[in-house]
């Protein structure tokens, strides 16, 4: 078992992540003792934060702390993918966040992706064979991919959590903490 206080947590985002799915994560685990990096792939700009969207508008900005190149998976306990539509849809054509994420799924810790964000998990070939759950409007997709969709607030299966919406981020949150605490996992095979 782990302590979350000594747990390194990356959080993925770009321009377009649904506000509170990265703000009261990085939060909760940040109350809870755990480190926590926001990281970002580097724009033609240095890029000091990246832009929230607040369920129908523009939200507020959020610090970058490192860019997503100059960091090592092999730094941090846990990956967390905040959702909205355009954050994954724009991380999903980034080639190195893809490559962190099947870094952080293939060496069995853990990943936590809410919303929109199991659309990643069906990128890099996660989805199959696994328990998931996401937004409902991206259901067709995870099953598509070979995901057992579910209905429920928090979907875990060997150390990947999904969760459907911001109505969900309490429970979200929790089961990161629980997680992490738990330890590591078997490394996972990704589907071709």
């Amino acid at each position: 078992m782990a302590d979350i206080k000594q747990a390194k947590i990356l959080i993925l985002a770009t321009d377009g992540f649904e506000e509170t799915e990265l703000t009261v994560p990085q939060s909760k685990l940040r109350e809870a003792g755990a480190t926590v990096h926001v990281v970002a792939p580097k724009s033609r700009e240095a890029r000091e934060s990246i832009r929230g969207w607040d369920k129908t508008d523009w939200g507020k900005n959020v610090a970058v702390d490192k860019d997503l190149e100059s960091i090592d998976p092999a730094d941090y306990d846990a990956l967390v993918l905040p959702g909205g539509q355009i954050n994954p849809d724009k991380l999903r054509l980034e080639q190195t966040a893809l490559a962190v994420i099947r870094t952080f799924l293939t060496s069995g810790k853990v990943v936590a992706a809410i919303c929109h964000a199991p659309w990643l998990l069906v990128e890099v070939g996660a989805a199959k064979g696994r328990d998931l759950t996401s937004y409902a409007s991206i259901k067709t997709d995870v099953i598509n991919a070979g995901g057992n969709w579910r209905d429920e607030a928090v979907v875990t299966d060997h150390g990947i959590i999904t969760s459907r919406n911001p109505g969900d981020l309490d429970a979200f949150s929790a089961k990161i903490i629980e997680e992490v605490q738990e330890g590591g996992h078997a490394p996972r095979q990704l589907a071709a």
